[in-house]
Parts: structure tokens; sequence; C-alpha cells
């Protein structure tokens, strides 16, 4: 085994040295602080550091379990990661095909770039353009969604705690759908030309060639970030909820990554903290693998 892994580094060098850089950040950021987890099973101690705590085992666990915040935090995690999910995951699929079938290039162009810059906007700079927009007495949303008589008057979309879930799904659609269709444009770009003028010789309509040309060449595309985007399912940013969090729409906004900052960083418990952290990572990895089984049961195709 060891032998053949010096061979394939001597053989391909080149390309491990390319890849070395993401193989430190990975082993440095990713599994160095792996190292801490053992936090949540002791009772931290400053004067002790990581290891030095007393050990209590589940302790910190079975607090948050029984905690009147596990049930809130959980709720409102899944909700946000469930219709973000839903309803963001297909737009890029569905952005892509309309590129793809974009053909001047000029357009084609131009549309990439429209639809890729909000991704670059800063989660500070976005959460600030959404209080401007949708403030209750000047913003251009507020005024607009009241004049279409979709609000009542005297409405604030960013304190009320009903509406904080639709601005937060469609707010990351707009963002990222044109950054994440990138990949499928890629995909699509390596579709057969022979197939498209099969299609056209069988009479197929433009509609038709993307459900039996197009979309069956993404498929095995789609499936694998479907996998990707089951192990982040309880990840929601920490950022943009907490930026857009306030003391109204608290009820539905307080998430588990917001939790565990306000529990474990502001308040001092970094212990019961850890465990939370930890409690949120080990669900979104067994979403991952069940997600992978199934995957690879229904359709042969799989991450490993």
């Amino acid at each position: 085994m060891g032998r053949r892994i010096k061979d394939a580094i001597k053989k391909d060098w080149q390309l491990w040295l390319m890849i070395l850089p993401a193989l430190l950040y990975i082993i440095i950021f990713c599994y160095g602080p792996m190292y801490g987890i053992q936090l949540a099973f002791r009772k931290y101690d400053f004067s002790k550091g990581l290891t030095g705590g007393d050990w209590v085992g589940f302790q910190y666990f079975i607090q948050y379990f029984e905690s009147p915040m596990f049930f809130t935090t959980l709720r409102n995690t899944f909700v946000i990661s469930f219709f973000t999910l839903v309803c963001g995951f297909p737009v890029p699929i569905m952005l892509a095909l309309v590129i793809n079938s974009l053909k001047q290039k000029r357009l084609k162009r131009v549309v990439q770039t429209a639809v890729y810059m909000p991704y670059f906007i800063s989660t500070v700079v976005m959460v600030a353009i959404l209080q401007i927009l949708l403030s209750p007495s000047t913003g251009v949303m507020s005024h607009l969604l009241r004049g279409m008589h979709l609000i009542p008057e005297s409405v604030n979309l960013l304190g009320t705690p009903s509406a904080f879930v639709p601005v937060y799904v469609l707010s990351g659609i707009w963002q990222s759908a044109g950054w994440n269709s990138i990949i499928f444009i890629a995909a699509l770009s390596s579709v057969d030309g022979q197939l498209y003028d099969a299609a056209k010789v069988d009479g197929a309509s433009r509609w038709q060639q993307v459900i039996h040309v197009e979309l069956p060449a993404i498929v095995p595309t789609i499936i694998i970030l479907l996998i990707m985007n089951m192990g982040r399912v309880l990840s929601v940013g920490f950022e943009k909820v907490f930026l857009m969090q306030n003391d109204l729409n608290l009820s539905v906004s307080e998430v588990i990554s917001t939790y565990v900052f306000n529990i474990g960083v502001q308040s001092g418990q970094f212990s019961f903290g850890s465990a939370v952290g930890l409690f949120n990572t080990v669900i979104n990895f067994a979403f991952l693998m069940i997600a992978n089984m199934i995957s690879k049961r229904a359709a042969d195709i799989s991450l490993m």
C-alpha cells in the first residue's frame, strides 16, 4: 500500500504539488481544531486549558436536550435550512438551463456577469441593503408591497417573525443562485453536440431537448451537490442570521449557530457551547451519510 502511494506521488508529483495548499488548509483549519472537541466532554477551566478540566462525559449534551431552547433552536434551524434547500437548490439548475439556451455569446456573458455579481456582496452589506429596502418608513420594497396590498400598512418585515424566513431565503437565492449555477453550466457545456442534432432530427422541441438531453446529462452533478447540501442541513450561516436578528423576530431567528455564540462566547459557557456545536455537526454528518446511502442504492451515485 505504501509502495503504491509513493509510486503515485512520484508519477504525478505536479498534481500533488498543486493540491498541497488545499491539503494544508484542510489539515490546519479543519482537522487541527478537532483537538478541541474534547472540550464538550470536560468542565472548562481557564487555568488548566482544554485538557485540564474535569471529565463530565455527556453532561452538557443532556443539559442542552433538557433546555427549553433545544426544541426552539432545532426547529428554527431546520425550518430555515429546509426552505433554503427546497426553494434555493432548484433555482441554480433552472438558471443554468436558461443561460445555456442563450445563443448570442455576448448576451450570454452579460447575463452570467449580472447573476454572478450579487455573490460578491459581503454579508454585512447584504443585510444593510435589506434594512434599507425593507424599512417600514422609507423602504422601496416595503412601499411597493404595500401598494400591491401584499402587506399591511404598519408591518415591519424585518421585525415580523412570519416574514423572517421568506426574507432570509429569497435574499439568499438572489445572492447565491448565479454563483451556484456555475457548476451546472460547466456540466452542460460537456454535453455532446450530436445529442442535440439527433434530438432535432427526431423533431424534439427546445423544451424536449431540455428534458431528454440536458437534464439527464447533469443528473449526476445534481445528486452529488444535493448530497453535499444534506451534509449542511443544520448549518445555517451564522453571520446573516445574526445580523438580521432582533428582539422582534428572536422567536424564529434563534438558530443553533447563534445560540452557540450567545451561550458559549458571550456567556462564557465554552464547554456547553462546544457540546451544542458538536451535536449540530453529528446530526449533519448523519444526514450526509443517509443521503449518500439512499443515492447509492437508488441511482448508484455517491460520494464514495
